[in-house]
């Protein structure tokens, strides 16, 4: 019997690349020595899904590609505020800016100040869902992160101006993907780096998303492919 009783949650996480076809780069940042949490690791932004994040309204869905591969071994339902948190974190983290030129209706909530202050409601239409990983058994804390790709010409901000970023993450910077592995990764960061610097030529979402699911039980590797199953909770 698993004695393991860390909860799992949802989280999401944004890999934004420049110059993706000429000399690409990825946005990261190293995480505090105190973190409970990869203390140290060189990450991608990210974090876990809020519960208001399924209230804060979207300019532009994701892709039903995408959509239907989220939806895969998951609750449908939990697509919106997947999308909204990785526009939130990001922008928490970093202080870019995905998002659509727009005003926002009714009142704004406090974690969307900046956002909304800049002129701009979030657009999750950009994102691609990538890959997908949850925390193995046995650590001080457990993720079932949903890994989205976006090119960082979309973004509404300066992407070398991180004056707006939370201290979170500390020596923000685009890295060269062929030099990324000189800094102190997360193993799962480097499969994650692995699987889409395969596919960094394309413009649309991969045919299928790579899932690293880690139980109690046992630890498999498998493929979203979109295909609708019932969900269980």
């Amino acid at each position: 019997m698993s004695t393991d009783k860390t909860a799992i949650r949802n989280a999401a996480t944004v890999i934004v690349v420049r110059d993706r076809k000429t000399s690409p780069k990825v946005l990261m940042g190293q995480r505090g020595a105190n973190a409970a949490f990869m203390p140290n690791k060189f990450v991608f932004p990210g974090g876990a899904v809020d519960p208001a994040d399924g209230e804060i309204p979207l300019s532009g869905e994701i892709s039903t590609p995408c959509s239907e591969r989220l939806s895969e071994d998951s609750d449908p339902s939990l697509i919106h505020s997947l999308t909204v948190a990785a526009i939130r974190e990001l922008f928490e983290e970093t202080g870019q800016i995905l998002g659509v030129k727009e005003n926002w209706s009714g009142d704004i909530p406090e974690d969307w100040q900046g956002f909304a202050k800049a002129g701009f409601i979030p657009d999750a239409s950009g994102l691609r869902f990538v890959f997908r990983a949850i925390t193995p058994p046995g650590r001080p804390r457990r993720f079932d992160a949903r890994f989205f790709l976006i090119d960082a010409d979309i973004l509404q901000s300066d992407i070398d101006d991180f004056s707006a970023a939370c201290d979170e993450l500390s020596h923000l910077q685009w890295i060269p993907i062929e030099d990324v592995r000189k800094f102190d990764l997360p193993f799962i960061t480097e499969v994650v780096l692995a699987e889409i610097n395969a596919h960094l030529d394309e413009d649309n979402p991969p045919d299928s998303v790579p899932f690293f699911r880690n139980s109690d039980e046992e630890s498999l590797f498998l493929r979203l492919h979109g295909h609708k199953a019932p969900y269980e909770s």
